[in-house]
């Protein structure tokens, strides 16, 4: 009893790892500052995909987790880990970006800045973006006290996310996950293929159109 008492108190003096801060580890591509992050979502009931996004202090609108990319870890690890510091999820990344974007710096503009920029004058970050299944939603997390978590339908996110560029990236998420959930393209009949031939390929198109009722 005693030795079960001791593990639940060492269990709930379990630090949160901190966030990393400052910018020793940085990684630099010329003048652009390297940032990766990601758009997170889960399926819910009925098939319908919902995003997380985060809330900042002062500020209405809400922004996808990411931050800088470190010279000890790779992309998809940099995306995961400020997903986890900012927004206290794990899961299954797409090793596949959502595309490249490039922003202004917060720190080089007044105004709160971080709008996506075609000059690095002024300060500028390469921001590399990927999807994120989520797996797991942690009760606590590193930036828990300045970042809050939503999940949000896709008419909501659109409508607040901060900045074009995380429009854009949400596009490319919604894009990919539609193409997912399309038929297969069925094959021409061909000439040689004879009556079982063209029953087969009825068959299998019949077949792939029930799956796809199945997965909507």
């Amino acid at each position: 009893m005693a030795a079960s008492s001791s593990k639940k108190k060492e269990e709930e003096e379990v630090a949160v790892v901190s966030a990393r801060k400052g910018r020793l580890r940085q990684r630099y591509d010329g003048e652009y500052r390297l940032v990766a992050g990601c758009v997170p979502y889960r399926v819910v009931a009925g098939g319908e995909l919902e995003v997380l996004m985060v809330s900042t202090p002062n500020r209405a609108d809400l922004v996808f987790p990411k931050g800088g990319w470190e010279d000890d870890e790779d992309v998809y690890e940099a995306a995961c880990r400020e997903a986890m510091e900012e927004a206290g999820v794990k899961g299954n990344i797409n090793r596949v970006s959502l595309g490249m974007w490039v922003m202004r710096s917060k720190s080089s503009q007044s105004g709160g800045g971080g709008e996506a920029s075609r000059s690095p004058r002024g300060g500028a970050c390469k921001g590399y973006m990927f999807e994120l299944e989520v797996t797991e939603e942690m009760d606590r997390w590193p930036e828990q006290a300045t970042h809050g978590r939503r999940w949000l339908p896709p008419a909501d996110a659109f409508r607040l996310s901060r900045y074009g560029w995380m429009r854009e990236a949400l596009a490319a998420l919604l894009d990919r996950r539609r193409l997912l959930l399309l038929p297969p393209p069925q094959p021409e009949p061909s000439e040689h293929a004879g009556v079982y031939g063209l029953a087969m390929l009825k068959a299998a198109a019949a077949a792939a159109a029930d799956r796809a009722v199945a997965l909507c």
